[in-house]
């Protein structure tokens, strides 16, 4: 592990690293995995610092970013890389700006409850989201050859019309972007989102085989792979009562919660 003046960068193996953002209240993680011919960069961030500098730090190999979803805190840095990829259904919001959420509102997101030294030049007054065209869009049942390192793609809609969850299948990782973390709430409940896809998109993930870490993009680094039947569980048990609908609430659950 290493820390700078903004991120925190944990080994998690010999070829795949955890990039946070601990002094920021979201508590973002980024992932960069190294093949043999190339690197995947899953999401880049806040933009409140550059990530580039820190994937030039572990890597020489040409990155890939890899987007789970269109939201200002996964997308930060995009501007620094050449090849971005994201679903169909989220690259109007790349291109064109983020759907249900104002640029006020966002601005207000990314300047509070900061406890670390920000980069000279951020100012959240002035943040604008990256827009631009990615290279190409992924889709359900891909897969992310890195060279002797494979990723399948999962469309697990809920959160953003076209969130992704990545799974590498020689480890066990399974990322899950904002699908599913701990501590605070997974959320879909802006016009945009879907609480009934996000608890089909909690079953889709649980029934991936031998999973043996969730990485989510904020909180808890790594978390046990019972948590996937745990979320089964809840999207049962809120179907069943009739909960999965905008204006229902905060739901808790056995280490995790919702928001609709």
């Amino acid at each position: 592990m290493f820390q700078d003046n903004w991120f925190t960068v944990q080994r998690i193996d010999d070829s795949t690293y955890a990039i946070s953002e601990y002094g920021h209240w979201e508590k973002v993680h980024s992932f960069l995995l190294l093949g043999r011919e190339k690197a995947a960069l899953i999401d880049t961030g806040l933009g409140i610092d550059d990530i580039k500098r820190i994937t030039d730090k572990l890597t020489d190999l040409p990155v890939d970013v890899l987007t789970t979803h269109v939201h200002a805190d996964h997308i930060g840095s995009h501007g620094r890389f050449e090849r971005l990829y994201v679903h169909e259904l989220d690259r109007g919001w790349l291109e064109n700006g983020i759907e249900g959420l104002s640029l006020e509102q966002i601005r207000r997101d990314m300047g509070r409850d900061i406890t670390r030294p920000v980069p000279p030049g951020f100012d959240p007054r002035t943040y604008t989201p990256f827009r631009g065209s990615p290279a190409g869009t992924l889709a359900d049942g891909d897969t992310v050859d890195l060279g002797d390192r494979t990723l399948s793609v999962y469309h697990t809609p809920g959160h953003s019309p076209g969130h992704l969850s990545f799974f590498d299948r020689g480890r066990g990782y399974l990322f899950t972007g904002d699908l599913l973390y701990d501590e605070t709430p997974v959320y879909a409940f802006y016009p945009s989102t879907s609480p009934e896809d996000l608890i089909a998109s909690w079953e889709k993930i649980a029934d991936i085989p031998n999973v043996t870490k969730v990485y989510g993009s904020h909180n808890t680094l790594g978390l046990a792979p019972d948590i996937l039947e745990r979320a089964r569980s809840a999207a049962g048990w809120l179907r069943e009562n009739g909960l999965a609908k905008f204006g229902t609430g905060t739901h808790r659950f056995n280490g995790f919660s919702v928001q609709f």
